[in-house]
């Protein structure tokens, strides 16, 4: 488990090094954005390049930062149910979850996008519209975002077994604290109405 508990620290790290700098590509598409908006308003003037760039760093943002989400416990689930339940029972949804959804589900992408993205990538394929980015680039972040979010599945899966078998305390044991709290508050500011 040791051995398994390394490989799972390498990937947590690549991940978040990745999440982190790459979350700055929002900042990226809202300038380009707000300056493309700018532009069409006071010149008149509408640039394929710009609007397809936007499309670009969002793209990279939502597939590539969905590893280091999933590493920061942040993804979408239902809070109030899951925290209604056993922790022994949430550590088995959540092996489950990964085992039998989460990677069967980037094995499938990183196998169906592949092909898709290589003969991208060999034709050199160019946008239709006038003046746009090549196409290959962005086909490239589907594989790329898969890649890292089946690693980051079996980090999770390693880390949420080892936590079931004792080995490691829960890396979000303080976050669900926070979260219950934050619950717990909510629910007496409604009873006080």
């Amino acid at each position: 488990m040791g051995v398994l508990l390394g490989v799972s620290r390498v990937i947590d790290a690549i991940n978040f090094r990745v999440g982190k700098v790459l979350s700055w590509l929002i900042l990226a598409a809202v300038v380009v954005s707000a300056v493309n908006a700018v532009i069409r308003k006071l010149f008149d003037m509408s640039s394929n390049t710009w609007l397809e760039l936007q499309w670009v760093l969002f793209g990279a943002v939502f597939l590539c930062v969905s590893s280091w989400t999933l590493l920061a416990n942040e993804h979408i689930r239902i809070d109030i149910v899951n925290n209604a339940l056993p922790m022994r029972v949430r550590n088995i949804i959540d092996v489950i979850g990964h085992a039998f959804f989460l990677l069967p589900l980037t094995i499938i992408m990183i196998i169906t996008s592949y092909p898709f993205v290589m003969k991208s990538v060999l034709l050199n394929e160019q946008s239709m519209n006038a003046g746009g980015l090549p196409q290959w680039p962005a086909k490239m972040l589907i594989l790329i975002g898969f890649v890292l979010l089946f690693f980051q599945a079996i980090s999770e899966l390693i880390k949420r077994i080892a936590v079931m078998m004792g080995v490691i305390p829960d890396p979000h044991e303080r976050q669900q604290h926070a979260l219950e709290a934050e619950v717990e508050h909510i629910v007496e500011a409604i009873e006080k109405r």
